[in-house]
């Protein structure tokens, strides 16, 4: 199976992740393909094309997430646009992405938010995804150094710290991710 995904953090963390609950999973590296533009309306419809995309440049079996924070007192913001939240792109797009989800955030009290995420897998006559989702709240400023993306901001509910102060072992435990792959990896062994 191929990871369809070009962001460094996201591969080593779904790498660890699978490595934990699939271990007889063989993962293919040093595949190529062109970017894929994330069109869709939807986590699964962006899953899914990236998905479809890899399987269909490589001929292995692909498996891509989609994922993001949502903010209820935001409207579902920034959602499917969480890794562009604020148009920047590189480096510094987490920090900026934070700062923008901050500034937004202003003044309000209502907190509540979830991560999501939406795991596709295609290949010959495979098409399906599955999902995960992690509640908590929003912290009102970063705290921790560990994790990517709104990490530092995000407090799972019945935690006193946020994913960027967690060990990478205890994020597994209750992430979206983890819950999402933890399903894959069920449907996987459907396959098999």
């Amino acid at each position: 199976m191929v990871l369809a995904t070009k962001n460094a953090a996201k591969r080593g963390e779904l790498e660890d992740l699978l490595v934990a609950l699939a271990p007889q999973v063989r993962l293919v590296h040093g595949l190529e393909w062109e970017d894929v533009d994330e069109t869709g309306d939807s986590f699964e419809a962006n899953a899914l094309l990236k998905a479809a995309a890899v399987h269909a440049a490589t001929g292995v079996l692909a498996l891509a997430d989609d994922s993001g924070l949502e903010v209820d007192a935001l409207g579902g913001e920034p959602g499917i646009h969480s890794a562009r939240y604020a148009g920047v792109a590189g480096a510094g797009a987490d920090a900026a992405n934070n700062a923008l989800l901050l500034e937004r955030m202003a003044g309000r009290t209502d907190r509540r938010c979830r991560f999501r995420c939406v795991v596709a897998i295609v290949g010959e006559g495979v098409s399906e995804t599955v999902s995960g989702t992690v509640e908590g709240t929003l912290r009102r400023e970063p705290a921790g150094e560990g994790g990517f993306g709104y990490d530092p901001l995000f407090e799972p509910r019945g935690w006193d710290r946020t994913f960027g102060e967690a060990t990478p072992a205890d994020k597994a435990s209750v992430s979206h991710r983890s819950r999402a792959l933890r399903s894959a990896v069920e449907r996987l062994a459907r396959l098999t």
